[in-house]
């Protein structure tokens, strides 16, 4: 068989094939992966509702989502009781914006606004620093820094350094600002939720 000559048209035929190839097993290990990630992505958020919701006695059901200013809203119900909600919250679109790009939390509060506790959903900060968020703000042992029990309303959810009440990550203070504002970005839609079950639960009582 005669070998094909080294020229520029043969050298694009062969990238055109080989970028061809490439494409097909990369379309095809999208397709063989797509249900399965979105499935564990699924699993990871319905995990996340209850790790933040308040610890409570009695079958939790969780309504059906809400979405509110570019949050998702998960509220919980004892029976007829409401106890809290989780809320899913991202950094897209905020005034403060991580290293690694958009992050993910989902963040519960009690019926009375106070924060159980949160979960990072998606991140992609700096291993050893940003990525310390996951632990630094529900670490009991440091106070400054810990905002589980405590109610964005009443609490300057901002770090120090910006004259809040909270410490922000060592040598990650973007990435912190980033992270509160995620978190009162969830919060303010919660007061939104709040105020609608007062008004309803009243509505009910002078009926």
């Amino acid at each position: 068989m005669a070998k094909l000559q080294s020229s520029f048209k043969n050298m694009l035929l062969s990238l055109t094939l080989i970028a061809l190839v490439a494409a097909a097993a990369l379309a095809g290990v999208y397709m063989l992966t797509k249900d399965p990630i979105a499935a564990a992505m699924t699993e990871k958020q319905q995990s996340a509702i209850m790790q933040v919701l308040p610890e409570v006695e009695g079958d939790i059901h969780i309504a059906e989502a809400e979405e509110s200013n570019g949050v998702t809203l998960y509220k919980a119900y004892v029976g007829e009781e409401w106890i809290g909600t989780a809320v899913e919250a991202s950094t897209e679109g905020n005034q403060n914006m991580p290293f690694g790009g958009t992050f993910r939390l989902m963040v519960g509060f009690n019926n009375v606004g106070d924060v159980v506790r949160y979960v990072v959903l998606e991140q992609a900060e700096t291993p050893g620093l940003g990525a310390l968020m996951s632990t630094w703000f529900c670490n009991p042992d440091k106070p400054k820094s810990n905002i589980l029990g405590k109610n964005p309303a009443t609490t300057n959810f901002s770090v120090s350094k910006d004259g809040g009440d909270v410490d922000a990550i060592t040598a990650a203070t973007i990435t912190s600002r980033a992270f509160l504002d995620a978190v009162k970005k969830a919060e303010n839609n919660f007061t939104g939720v709040t105020d609608a079950i007062t008004a309803a639960t009243e509505l009910e009582m002078e009926v």
